[in-house]
């Protein structure tokens, strides 16, 4: 009967409760352990074919057991009777300082892998280049631990104002020295965002230059044009700029070859000739068929416009000069005139010699 008292009395004394609560969430952290290894872990692998989920499930294991582990210390430092006033406030802040560097780092661990997992995705997709992708990453990664030590200092009750003030003026001085870099730089963001082209587009800027774009980078973007010309464009201005993007929605682009034929010329045959000229053409796609349109009666001639289409923008210029031959080729041995202009000048009479002043 003795010893029953004893564990009795024992267990009346606070040290020995919170050591009890810190033994509970102790088995609720083994069970969490076990249920993350034996129930989890299998789940991930076997309905899952990446191993992104596994990585993920890894990093985030070690935080989940140890917060319970450490709840369970707060819950403990919480019962009565209350500790000394040093250390009522000292042990809780250091805990729940532990937690959160635990927490920061299987969160920085995470967004890591995430990036390295989506990376090649991304750059294979041609949606952004390489070094704008590392400085959204390197971005990211800053505004978590800034974020995580504001946090540390509010759980110590440090006073921010003041380094909030300092901080505002530190940005407006940043902000008026790098105010043309950070334009640049949210334009490249505006770009990816937007979707408006990737990397190995056709575009036209302005009505202006046309190529291909070459590198999105996180100051200016490069294209290059059909003479082989690097072009160097800054991300602000072309953010707000018209673009004309060839290959979207999708690469297949469609040519236009205008033309004139004599008056007098058989139409139809004029129009069979012509679709019989893009369908000999193997780089002329089959679906959507071609099409010959009358557009106008010209001064000297009757205008057609043949419509066709090739798999990429890049042919355009190649196909235009190759179908313009062919034209030229069935139209001689179809005896169809291709007219240049001319003009006929009617003289209704001639003045007589005397009158001619000569």
């Amino acid at each position: 009967m003795e010893l029953p008292s004893f564990f009795q009395e024992l267990s009346q004394l606070p040290i020995m409760q919170r050591l009890m609560v810190i033994a509970v969430y102790g088995l609720l952290a083994k069970a969490a352990d076990l249920f993350v290894n034996r129930i989890l872990k299998r789940l991930a692998a076997s309905y899952t074919a990446s191993d992104l989920d596994d990585k993920a499930i890894d990093i985030l294991h070690r935080p989940i057991v140890f917060s319970i582990c450490f709840f369970g210390v707060l819950h403990a430092l919480a019962l009565p009777p209350a500790l000394a006033p040093h250390w009522e406030r000292f042990l809780p802040d250091a805990v729940k300082s532990v937690v959160l560097i635990v927490w920061t780092i299987g969160v920085l661990r995470l967004f890591m892998l995430l990036g390295e997992h989506y990376l090649k995705n991304v750059l294979d997709g041609g949606k952004i280049g390489a070094d704008l992708f590392l400085l959204l990453k390197n971005v990211v990664r800053v505004i978590i631990i800034v974020s995580a030590l504001l946090w540390l200092l509010s759980i110590w009750n440090v006073n921010l104002a003041p380094l909030f003030a300092s901080a505002g003026i530190a940005g407006i001085a940043v902000a008026l020295a790098a105010k043309d870099s950070l334009a640049n730089f949210f334009g490249g963001i505006s770009i990816f965002a937007d979707k408006t082209f990737k990397l190995g587009d056709y575009i036209i800027i302005d009505n202006d230059q046309r190529g291909e774009v070459v590198e999105i980078g996180v100051r200016s973007t490069r294209i290059k044009t059909r003479d082989d010309v690097l072009i160097t464009i800054p991300n602000s201005i072309l953010a707000n700029s018209k673009i004309i993007n060839e290959s979207a929605p999708i690469p297949r682009f469609r040519i236009r070859v205008p033309l004139g034929v004599a008056y007098g010329s058989d139409l139809d045959r004029v129009e069979q000739v012509l679709l019989a000229v893009a369908d000999n053409n193997p780089s002329v796609v089959k679906d959507p068929e071609a099409r010959v349109r009358l557009r106008s009666f010209g001064s000297s001639s009757v205008d057609f416009e043949l419509l066709c289409w090739v798999e990429d923008p890049r042919f355009k210029g190649l196909e235009i000069h190759n179908l313009l031959k062919s034209i030229y080729k069935a139209f001689g041995a179809n005896g169809i005139s291709i007219p240049f202009p001319q003009q006929d000048v009617h003289i209704k009479e001639l003045p007589a010699r005397g009158e001619s002043g000569l």
